[in-house]
């Protein structure tokens, strides 16, 4: 059938997204059993620890109300362990650690609270058992409304008594435990860099248990400076400490030896880290004397066995975007995430004997014809300063329905938040949410995403607002010039730092249309002096240093040029938001009323930075496409109820 862009009718509805759709993630294999979370968005966004045994059998281990989640860095992230029959994990709504004992109980027994320290808050955490105690980061919120102190922290396993083991940097990450229980690896960095910035790692003997259990031996720096990111520290059956680091300009593997070199054990341009916004990580395990590995080059995985002579051999699966590697005791099975761009995230055993790969869980169940599903298309593409971005573009796709003879289709650009983060090409039902109504969608991964190296990731220094946002506009550009968006109908999206660079392109460029908002910064200024202590002094490296560079705040927030800015927005805020607070969007809201410009303002009580309610993703959704008709002029097939847009509206 041949009917206009935009009001092709769609299989991928809201609703269907949100029934169908978890999150999956922290994979892990021990005592015979899978185990994962899931986020359900149908519980108010709950995060559940599910277990599958070898009979296909799966349980919740956490019951209602309990939310495995933890606030450290408010991103979160390492929120739950194990050892033997046992489980900890981080309850979100009083961040203190729970237990459940005897895993191998078919039923799970209720958890147990172990802490009740009401300040603190835990995450990253590891099992020292000999001492009995947990290892963890802890962030303490006694001295409130100053900023909370980090830490590296023992729990004792009886008590639930916390007592520190190291402090005096700003931040404290990914402890990691020698197997003879003598050394203690751990990772730190300071005030104004970022994890992905600079990091130190550090090394310490520990005591034996039947000494003083709860201090710690002098430590030592092993590698990392102000620039160098170094992360995932982790110890060989042998002892020896390996790591991963950027210091080649990409985050390699590495080896630590006994006299202090660091050695580079597969160099290559490939990315085996990631930015570390949440805890726990897991890009590398050990085999024996082999290292299971994955990688990352122009944002595709690949799964590897890196051998101890030096030689590797690629894992022939078929997943493109994979993370979360762990293995079983017996190291037969690995458990990963995997997406590809035909099957959606899912939580993947792997054979490594036989190769075999098996969907344990899928992020979503749904079967649809294939002929609804649009499949990315990695491209390239000219910026300023001689430089070349990157994004998948993804064109509008529905068996059903064709477009009339010498039409482009409208433009969605989608960006990623961070800023240092990355787009991947795994199959979503949001981006084909878009695709099949007939929208192209292209999703940028702008100068200072991840996945291309430190020097691209560097790009963006001191140019958040600039490099960014003319990556973005020459990407909708270069799909208009090969005739694949329509130049009247491009309309740019982001959450987060995505949505401050969508306000920014908005405002200081009149490429795009219409724009959409979610959570993002229109005040650079207010964001500098209101935000958390992770991200507290972020835009150091993204601006300059505040309030010493000022003027420049002051001349890159979209709030300070409304007289430029000229198309319709709609802005989504949650208003329990504490890494963008709601005063951005209402403060941008209230300025384009003035003006004149049509706005629309969607907020959502209970939600933080970032939807994870059923109803506010649907609603979130259908608003933006109805917001896109009204101001392309078109009437979307779905039945959506409006919402009032300013200035367009009575």
């Amino acid at each position: 059938m041949i009917k206009e862009y935009g009001t092709w009718k769609s299989p991928i509805t809201s609703d269907l997204i949100v029934a169908e759709m978890i999150g999956v993630g922290s994979p892990a294999l021990f005592a015979g059993a899978q185990y994962w979370v899931e986020a359900r968005p149908r519980e108010a966004g709950r995060n559940v620890i599910v277990r599958r045994t070898q009979d296909g059998r799966t349980t919740d281990m956490t019951p209602a109300p309990f939310n495995v989640r933890t606030r450290v860095h408010e991103y979160g992230g390492g929120a739950w362990w194990q050892h033997a029959q046992t489980l900890y994990f981080c309850h979100f709504a009083d961040q203190q650690i729970y237990q459940i004992d005897s895993l191998a109980e078919t039923t799970p027994t209720p958890p147990r609270q172990l802490t009740h320290t009401p300040h603190l808050r835990f995450a990253d955490g590891i099992v020292d058992a000999s001492r009995h105690r947990l290892i963890c980061v802890v962030e303490d919120h006694s001295q409130a409304p100053a900023e909370p102190e980090n830490y590296l922290a023992a729990v004792d396993l009886s008590s639930g008594a916390v007592t520190p083991l190291s402090r005096g940097h700003d931040f404290y990450a990914a402890p990691a435990l020698s197997a003879d229980g003598t050394k203690l690896a751990w990772i730190t960095w300071n005030h104004p860099d970022m994890p992905w910035d600079g990091t130190e790692l550090w090394q310490a003997s520990v005591p034996d248990h039947s000494n003083d259990a709860h201090s710690l031996l002098v430590a030592e720096k092993i590698a990392g400076s102000r620039t160098e990111a170094v992360q995932q520290p982790r110890y060989a059956a042998n002892g020896q400490l390996h790591f991963i680091s950027d210091r080649s300009g990409w985050w390699n593997l590495y080896r630590h030896s006994a006299n202090g070199e660091a050695t580079n054990l597969w160099p290559m341009s490939a990315e085996f880290g990631e930015p570390q916004w949440v805890f726990g990580p897991t890009n590398y395990q050990f085999v024996g004397t082999d290292i299971l590995c994955c990688y990352s080059s122009n944002c595709v995985s690949q799964l590897a066995l890196l051998h101890a002579d030096g030689s590797h051999q690629l894992l022939d699966q078929p997943y493109t975007d994979i993370g979360g590697i762990h293995l079983s005791e017996d190291q037969r099975l690995c458990t990963f995430v995997g997406a590809s761009a035909t099957t959606f995230s899912a939580v993947i055993c792997l054979d490594l004997a036989s190769g075999q790969t098996t969907r344990i869980k899928s992020s979503c169940d749904l079967e649809l014809d294939p002929g609804y599903y649009a499949l990315p298309q990695a491209i390239d593409f000219p910026s300023t300063d001689g430089d070349i971005a990157h994004g998948f573009y993804y064109p509008p796709t529905n068996k059903d329905f064709q477009s009339p003879e010498d039409s482009a289709p409208p433009l969605v650009v989608e960006l990623h938040g961070g800023p240092t983060s990355a787009t991947h090409s795994g199959l979503n039902l949001r981006k084909q949410y878009w695709t099949s109504r007939g929208f192209a969608v292209l999703d940028v991964n702008y100068r200072g995403s991840t996945g291309y190296g430190r020097a691209y990731r560097d790009k963006l220094k001191h140019q958040w607002g600039i490099v960014d946002v003319d990556d973005t506009v020459f990407g909708a550009q270069h799909l208009v010039d090969q005739g694949l968006a329509d130049a009247q109908r491009l309309a740019i999206k982001g959450g987060s730092a995505g949505g401050y660079t969508t306000l920014a392109a908005l405002a200081l460029r009149s490429t795009f249309k219409a724009g959409a908002s979610y959570y993002g910064v229109g005040d650079l200024e207010a964001l500098a002096k209101d935000t958390h202590k992770f991200e507290s002094r972020y835009l150091d490296s993204l601006i300059g240093e505040y309030p010493r560079d000022i003027k420049i705040y002051q001349d890159r927030s979209p709030i300070n040029h409304i007289d430029q800015l000229d198309c319709p927005v709609i802005f989504f805020q949650g208003l329990e938001d504490k890494v963008v607070p709601p005063n951005q969007a209402q403060e941008m809201v209230a300025a384009l009323e003035n003006k004149g410009i049509p706005v629309a303002y969607v907020p959502f009580e209970g939600e933080q930075h970032g939807f994870r309610q059923a109803e506010n993703i649907k609603r979130a959704l259908d608003l933006e496409l109805y917001f896109y008709g009204r101001i392309f002029g078109f009437v979307p097939a779905d039945s959506i109820s409006p919402i009032n847009i300013l200035n367009l509206d009575p």
